[in-house]
C-alpha cells in the first residue's frame, strides 16, 4: 500500500483526500508536520493561496524537510498553487517558495476568480481519452527547463509538466470525478 500525503495547511486538500480514498492500494494522509512528511511515500501540494501556503510552510518549519525529501526522490505533485510553490521562478516576483522544479510560472495567468473555466483535453502520456480540466485563477508555465517534459498545452500555454519525480498542473483534477491524474501520480 502506497502512502500518499496531501499538504493540509490550506486549499483544496480535502478534495484531493477524497479522490485518493477512491483509489486501490493508496493510503491518503493529511500532512501538517515534519513527522508527517517523513512517513509518506509521495505528496500532493493542493491548490489554494500560494502565498499563504508558502508562509505556513515557513511558519511550521516544513520547507527544508520537504525540499530534502523531494531532492532525495520523493514524488510530489503541485496543483495550481502547488505548481507555484514548486517553481524555480515566479514571473515578476523576486521571491520563490520551494524552488525545486525548473519551471517559470505566471500567477493568476488566466485572470481573476470570475475568469475561471473548464475544458477537456487528451494528454497522450496520461490518458487516451479527454480529461476534464478545471482552471480557477490558474497559473501557467511560461518557461520549462530542458529536463522538464511538457504533458499538456492549452491555447499555446503549458498547463502540465513533469520533471523526474515532480508533477505540476495548472488545473484542479480533484474538482472532477475523473481519477486519471491521481492514478497517474500514484504510479510514480
Amino acid at each position: 500500500m502506497k502512502t500518499i500525503g496531501v499538504l493540509a495547511l490550506q486549499g483544496s486538500y480535502r478534495e484531493h483526500m477524497n479522490s485518493l480514498q477512491r483509489l486501490n492500494d493508496v493510503l491518503p494522509v493529511e500532512v501538517k508536520s515534519q513527522k508527517d512528511i517523513e512517513r509518506i511515500d509521495s505528496l500532493i501540494i493542493p491548490g489554494g493561496e500560494s502565498t499563504t501556503i508558502g508562509k505556513l510552510l515557513r511558519d511550521f518549519n516544513l520547507s527544508g524537510c520537504l525540499v530534502d525529501r523531494i531532492h532525495s526522490g520523493m514524488p510530489v505533485w503541485g496543483t495550481c498553487a502547488g505548481m507555484i510553490l514548486l517553481a524555480r521562478k515566479i514571473v515578476e516576483e523576486d521571491s520563490i517558495h520551494l524552488g525545486v522544479m525548473d519551471i517559470e510560472v505566471r500567477r493568476n495567468a488566466y485572470g481573476s476568480q470570475l475568469d475561471s473555466f473548464s475544458c477537456s483535453a487528451v494528454m497522450d502520456k496520461v490518458s487516451e481519452y479527454p480529461i476534464e480540466l478545471v482552471f480557477i485563477r490558474a497559473p501557467w508555465i511560461e518557461r520549462a527547463g530542458e529536463n522538464v517534459e511538457v504533458l499538456a498545452v492549452h491555447e499555446c500555454k503549458i498547463i502540465a509538466a513533469r520533471q523526474n519525480n515532480m508533477l505540476a498542473t495548472s488545473f484542479h483534477p480533484e474538482l472532477t470525478d475523473d481519477l486519471t491524474f491521481h492514478k497517474y501520480f500514484a504510479g510514480f
